[in-house]
């Protein structure tokens, strides 16, 4: 047996190397990464929280090289569905949350590290159109819900809107569509914090627009894109059957 000074060293050297491990893993996984260091901090939370508390299942990766840019599709069910899709992602995802949230006093200060595009929800907003399509084009990934809002009811996916596919055009892009399952929500704010829940995120592959690249104001291709997004991530589903609804027509391709 060893003496309580001894076993008292030893429970030190072996909190003293557990911290050495963690930290070396800790700077390993950040210099893998394409993140800032503000915001690699909340990525680590991220993980821990969609890991542990929402014991996330990742199918797939984002299968792109290093600079190039990508529309990331997906469906929505709750707040947090883009902190699941930032695992699959080795660089920070430009996602275009509601401008309230941006400007929230307690998640504001988070969002605006992650360099989130802030949108209005009346109407088309112009602003943020043009910033997803900046970053796509300099090789950053935009992370867009063709449905527009969270799903809170029982259909399978919500009528889209031809945001995604806009931008997907205009920076001349390819389009990933994701589709997540169990994403932790109840309806009320913030509740995700406090649920358990066991999510998977099956990742597609790139979806080539590249012919439609000089048809970016047409109405009809705008549509037909979206339907097709929609499609492909119902397709990963299992919804082969799904057949996508467009949202009214109060929208301007232009």
């Amino acid at each position: 047996m060893f003496s309580d000074q001894t076993t008292h060293r030893l429970a030190i050297a072996v909190l003293a190397v557990m911290a050495l491990a963690l930290a070396v893993w800790t700077v390993r996984g950040y210099r893998r990464t394409r993140f800032t260091p503000a915001q690699f901090p909340i990525y680590m939370y991220n993980y821990f929280m969609t890991r542990v508390m929402w014991r996330a299942r990742i199918q797939g990766a984002v299968p792109l090289p290093p600079q190039q840019g990508a529309v990331i599709v997906c469906n929505h069910r709750s707040p947090i569905d883009p902190g699941f899709v930032a695992l699959a992602c080795d660089r920070p995802v430009h996602w275009m949350v509601a401008r309230e949230y941006v400007h929230h006093p307690l998640v504001g200060w988070g969002l605006r590290i992650l360099q989130v595009i802030p949108v209005g929800r009346a109407g088309i907003d112009t602003a943020a159109t043009k910033l997803a399509m900046r970053y796509a084009q300099r090789g950053d990934l935009v992370g867009m819900f063709p449905e527009g809002r969270i799903n809170s009811t029982e259909r399978f996916m919500l009528p889209g809107r031809p945001g995604a596919a806009m931008v997907a055009l205009k920076a001349r892009v390819p389009v990933i569509p994701c589709y997540i399952e169990g994403s932790p929500f109840d309806g009320t704010v913030f509740s995700f914090f406090f649920m358990l829940a066991k999510t998977r995120l099956v990742i597609g592959q790139p979806i080539d627009i590249s012919e439609y690249y000089e048809r970016v104001g047409d109405r009809r291709v705008l549509e037909c894109l979206t339907r097709r997004f929609m499609r492909e991530i119902a397709r990963l589903a299992g919804r082969d059957d799904f057949e996508p609804e467009l949202a009214g027509k109060r929208w301007n391709p232009q």
